[in-house]
């Protein structure tokens, strides 16, 4: 892909760093090399060893990518969760795993999700379901998939974990697409499982909320809670970037035609002169931040060998492949089936090739 990006200096969402270093020592034991990995992530070892190293997000999200696709592991999210001790999380487990019940353990979590990871709002909801949603802040959803799985297996892991009951969700839905899952979802998120949805989301039976944990600490608890609170009060919310709102807002909108400038800015609350003129602030305007959208998104389409052309071009709001086709010669100098034809070994070469895009956003 052509070097496209506009530079960002919007302030970047930080995350603790436990999800990259399992990533880091699942490549390690794969025999991948790292450095040029990390480089091309803007990361160091440095923040690899420092366990209390704050790393950007969106640097994250582009490690786990490139990792991933030199093992290949399509699900390393999924899998990478699967297999970790959920203490990694910290405060935020501890606060969790001493409330006297599911509901509090979960409130606390959604509270205090920002601590872990300040790209991350994790919500929690009880009406007539017990539903967590996780929403991204600052921080562009549309080329991630593993730190969303990741995150997803780690709430229903510590649902279980908690309770020792082996709680299975009554629904799981991802923004993001799939044509096949791997066969361990169904074992931990049940049937209804549904990709390419309007949100990322796990949905509970009510009667969830009043399952006792088995680790309930009231005095603990309160510790930490004033530990937390203290905590949250000291992080000043970073502003998030305007454009990462803008591109979340269109991704849903895409296959249905509906990616307007003036959809987006209804969907955003604001006027369509805001809208313009908030990007205008960060050197952008709708069609840049819809081409470049587009663009990023065909690239991870059509590594996925179950989409057809045709169906990457209604996926990204094309009525005609012809439209497709020529939009993405414009991006790329070539078709979309030459792309396909060179992708199949482009995540390997990317651990030894060093980043064509400088500082363009991983996320």
């Amino acid at each position: 892909m052509k070097d496209r990006k506009v530079a960002r200096s919007d302030p970047h969402p930080t995350t603790a760093g436990a999800l990259t270093r399992l990533a880091y020592a699942r490549g390690e034991s794969a025999g991948l090399k790292l450095d040029p990995i990390l480089k091309k992530a803007h990361l160091t070892p440095v923040q690899i060893e420092d366990v209390g190293a704050r790393l950007a997000v969106r640097d994250r999200i582009t490690f786990l990518n490139i990792v991933a696709g030199g093992l290949p592991d399509d699900f390393l999210g999924f899998h990478l969760a699967l297999r970790s001790d959920l203490r990694e999380l910290g405060w935020l487990y501890y606060v969790a795993a001493s409330s006297d019940n599911l509901g509090e353990a979960l409130r606390r979590a959604a509270r205090y999700s920002r601590l872990c990871n300040e790209g991350i709002s994790l919500r929690y909801a009880a009406n007539s379901n017990v539903v967590l949603t996780v929403h991204y802040v600052g921080v562009s959803r549309h080329l991630d998939r593993h730190q969303i799985e990741y995150t997803m297996t780690v709430l229903v892991r510590l649902c279980r974990q908690l309770t020792g009951l082996g709680l299975l969700p009554s629904r799981v839905q991802f923004i993001h697409r799939r044509e096949s899952a791997d066969p361990e979802f169904a074992g931990l998120f049940g049937s209804q499982l549904e990709f390419g949805a309007q949100l990322d989301a796990a949905t509970f039976a009510p009667e969830v909320r009043d399952l006792p944990t088995k680790s309930a600490d009231p005095y603990l608890h309160r510790l930490l809670i004033a530990y937390c609170e203290e905590a949250l009060a000291r992080r000043a919310r970073s502003s998030s970037a305007f454009r990462a709102s803008v591109e979340n807002a269109i991704t849903p909108l895409l296959p249905h035609g509906n990616a307007r400038a003036a959809e987006i800015a209804r969907r955003l609350g604001t006027s369509q002169r805001t809208f313009a003129r908030r990007l205008a602030a960060e050197g952008l305007t709708f069609s840049s931040v819809l081409e470049n959208l587009r663009s990023d998104l065909a690239e991870r389409y059509l590594a996925d060998k179950h989409l057809s052309i045709s169906e990457i071009a209604w996926l990204l709001g094309y009525r005609e492949v012809s439209a497709f086709t020529h939009a993405f010669k414009r991006w790329t100098g070539g078709s979309p089936r030459e792309a396909r034809a060179r992708l199949g070994s482009a995540f390997l070469r990317s651990a030894s090739t060093p980043s064509r895009r400088g500082s363009s956003p991983g996320a």
